[in-house]
């Protein structure tokens, strides 16, 4: 087991974009399994090295925090409670519930009511994933499936692990953020026996252990994958450890379902380079996530984001966002309409004259990076945000990142002697450079609305149905349906009068169905001539695959 765990650990951190990046090294040969890992491991050492020296040293400061200051702050972290954290690794610490089940690991098991009191609140507010937790539990469509989970871990998606397992799935579940975890949520879900392997502020070695304790657990053979952000996938399909799992894993994975624009990323590029060797459902893509998750929780989540973490007031403000695709739509609008001026970069003319027809102004980053007072990434690339940009910024500029990847600005050219870290609050730190100036940096660059804010429970519901639904699609399929290669949710779904007797075919016109109701929303009915003059089923699908919505 601890050469797994090694392998696992230099694997490469979340922040590489591709595949061929991320270096694996074969314990038993010392082989190369994949190019530039000298590069790699040199610069990541020097960059350990570096941190840790500046972390002794007097440039690194950290406010410390009274019990009472540390709670007040919570809000502002506020996926998690930050006062319940101490020096403890949980690793370390004897982990066992209330039935004696130690088969997990989080920071504070006793945590586990208020845990379920956020579920429960989440359940309210998430009427699509509970519908099809009702209707589809007595068909138990997911028997016999053994899903590794790698997402947020938070109140909502553990109303979407509560539902897989009632239809049938066994689940072990790790985190893929590391700041994004919700403590007592993940407590509530080991108090209620599922294998939950998160805490929030994990380390780099941390994250890479939670997943390994999902992948290589005694008597246990995951069948399936559902990742965010291609972590889990990149670890269990990576050349080096395919050939220790081959046996164990690979012949029995009906596939992955992907969520992340990251992740899918990864997974064209894995398709491409022919190393995907299962299916995989690109959720992402999904109108039911395009359309609702990437606009709308957005729109919401930024605000919610930037007020928590900074007490910032938007009125006048002069904002930059760094792509202009359902994510950087939903924060153009926000800020928009709560009075900001807003500036857009993109490398895609279509996008492009999008936000100009919008009414933003399309610019180079480097014509503005002067003036404005907060930079927002959501492109998905790396070094959108560069030291150089950084060092232009005016003091107190606000730099954060709304993509999935902690790759878009560049922070480890922030971690230079030159330059102080000082943290003001849970996942705020000021960057002050030699003359005084600083940056007020959000979450180390990782994605802000998970890390310093929560998800509208609505919206995820919306997402959580998707992906339960490509779950059991993938699982349900017959042999040969879908070769090793990355698919959309189709419209119609197999097999579906053997597994799915209550649930309609078309997959994402029913997720959408199921939250209807929420807004006392009546469909119109086409008659037998309507349908029959557009060539369409009454019963839909209404749009073909092709159609934008």
């Amino acid at each position: 087991m601890s050469e797994n765990i090694e392998i696992r650990t230099i694997l490469g951190p979340r922040n590489l974009n591709t595949v061929s990046d991320c270096p694996v090294t074969d314990p038993a040969s010392g082989a190369k399994g994949l190019e530039g890992s000298n590069a790699f491991v040199c610069q990541r050492s020097k960059l350990d090295t570096k941190t840790s020296a500046l972390k002794k040293s007097s440039r690194y400061r950290s406010r410390s925090l009274s019990a009472s200051s540390t709670d007040s702050y919570s809000s502002a972290s506020c996926t998690g409670s930050s006062s319940d954290e101490d020096d403890v690794s949980p690793r370390e610490k004897v982990q066992k519930n209330s039935a004696g089940n130690s088969d997990f690991c989080v920071r504070n098991i006793n945590q586990h009511a208020f845990g379920r009191r956020e579920i429960e609140i989440a359940e309210q507010e998430m009427p699509g994933i509970m519908a099809l937790r009702k209707r589809a539990a007595d068909d138990k469509p997911l028997k016999n499936a053994k899903i590794v989970g790698c997402t947020h871990i938070n109140a909502q998606t553990a109303v979407l692990i509560e539902t897989l397992a009632a239809l049938g799935a066994s689940l072990k579940w790790a985190a893929c953020n590391i700041y994004s975890t919700q403590n007592e949520v993940a407590a509530a879900l080991a108090e209620a026996g599922y294998s939950v392997f998160a805490w929030r502020g994990e380390t780099e070695e941390d994250f890479w252990w939670c997943i390994d304790k999902c992948v290589n657990a005694e008597n246990w053979q995951p069948n399936m994958i559902l990742d965010d952000g291609g972590d889990a996938t990149h670890l269990m399909i990576s050349p080096t450890v395919i050939r220790f799992l081959e046996k164990f894993l690979l012949s029995f994975c009906y596939g992955i379902v992907e969520e992340s624009v990251t992740g899918v990323h990864r997974l064209y590029q894995l398709s491409k380079g022919g190393k995907l060797t299962v299916p995989a459902m690109n959720v992402n893509d999904s109108v039911t996530k395009t359309k609702y998750d990437n606009l709308y929780s957005c729109r919401e989540s930024i605000i919610d984001s930037l007020k928590r973490s900074t007490d910032v007031m938007f009125g006048g403000k002069q904002v930059v966002i760094c792509g202009y695709g359902e994510v950087g739509k939903g924060c153009s609008q926000a800020l928009k309409g709560f009075g900001c001026v807003v500036y857009v970069t993109e490398i895609d003319p279509i996008c492009a004259l999008q936000a100009s027809m919008d009414g933003y102004r399309v610019v180079k980053l480097n014509e503005v990076i002067r003036n404005v007072d907060i930079v927002i990434t959501a492109t998905g690339n790396k070094n959108v945000v560069t030291r150089e940009h950084m060092d232009k910024m005016k003091n107190g500029c606000i730099v954060c990142n709304m993509g999935h990847s902690n790759t878009e600005i560049d922070i480890n050219n922030l971690r230079t002697p030159d330059l102080t870290w000082e943290k003001v609050r849970s996942q705020v730190d000021h960057v002050i450079w030699p003359d005084g100036k600083r940056i007020i940096l959000l979450a180390e660059g990782r994605l802000v609305n998970l890390s310093c804010s929560s998800l509208p429970s609505f919206v995820v519901s919306i997402t959580s149905a998707t992906q339960a639904l490509a779950l059991i699609e993938l699982f349900n399929a017959p042999v040969g349906r879908y070769k090793s290669d990355v698919y959309l949710l189709p419209k119609k779904m197999v097999n579906q009068k053997v597994v799915l007797s209550n649930i309609v075919t078309v997959a994402d016109e029913y997720v959408a169905s199921l939250h209807l109701p929420t807004f006392d929303a009546h469909l119109t009915e086409l008659t037998d001539e309507q349908a029959k003059y557009m060539g369409l089923n009454k019963a839909g699908p209404f749009k073909p695959n092709y159609y934008r919505y």
